[in-house]
């Protein structure tokens, strides 16, 4: 366990073999599907198509279906899914939480690794599926920057892993690292709420002001224009 209190600190870890190399590989986290499901995505670009044949005419309307159907297809297949989405959300959320846990466990004596996968084990939700690839890694030889490269893809955790690459490449605390970034995430997410609810707040005005500007030019203005031509003319 020498050199896991070693990655503990950020010094360096131990050659990897080729099988450990192997195997770490193979914990990377596979990209989620980025689009909807072939089947799905092809019917909607195909009733896409064949509303604009019927409503452009012909033969102008079969160029303009074949158009409209290529990009649909493109625009479903770039289209994150709803599921992947809230997955990430779901991970956002507990970042802050499991940082303050692992950094409570390094500062009571535990190994990186160890304490990366204890926080996994009692975290639920998807966080914990990336913090046990952290912890893997670790034990078959990772270096703190690699391992905890499974939190890439959370933008939020940009902070967290410069923090690592800082304690790794100077020796820093880490327990103390991850406490501030802890911190500033939540200060972070508060933000984020604070500009939902104004944005929030704008969609549920905006019905509003497109059922009542129209009403104003029927009712206010178009009978003052009316009345103004009709003197005139």
């Amino acid at each position: 366990m020498a050199w896991t209190q070693r990655l503990a600190r950020g010094g360096p870890a131990p050659a990897v073999g080729r099988a450990a190399g192997r195997r770490l590989r193979r914990l990377r986290l596979r990209p989620g599907q980025q689009s909807a499901p072939g089947r799905t995505r092809w019917l909607l670009a195909l009733a896409a198509g064949a509303g604009t044949c019927l409503i452009v005419p012909q033969p102008a309307g079969l160029v303009a279906g074949a158009a409209v159907a290529a990009a649909t297809e493109l625009l479903l297949r770039r289209q994150e899914p709803a599921a992947v989405r809230l997955e990430r959300e779901e991970a956002v959320g507990a970042l802050a939480w499991a940082a303050d846990l692992v950094a409570a466990a390094l500062r009571a004596g535990v190994p990186l690794d160890g304490a990366v996968l204890a926080v996994a084990a009692a975290l639920p939700g998807p966080l914990a599926v990336r913090l046990r690839r952290i912890g893997r890694s670790l034990r078959l030889g990772a270096t703190p920057v690699e391992a905890w490269q499974h939190l890439a893809d959370l933008p939020p955790a940009a902070r967290l892993l410069a923090a690592v690459e800082r304690s790794a490449a100077s020796g820093t605390a880490l327990a103390g690292a991850l406490h501030r970034c802890a911190d500033d995430l939540r200060a972070d997410a508060g933000f984020r709420r604070q500009a939902t609810a104004q944005r929030n707040a704008v969609l549920v005005v905006l019905p509003l002001g497109l059922c009542f500007l129209p009403a104003f030019v029927l009712a206010g203005l178009v009978p003052v224009v009316l009345a103004v031509l009709g003197e005139v003319l």
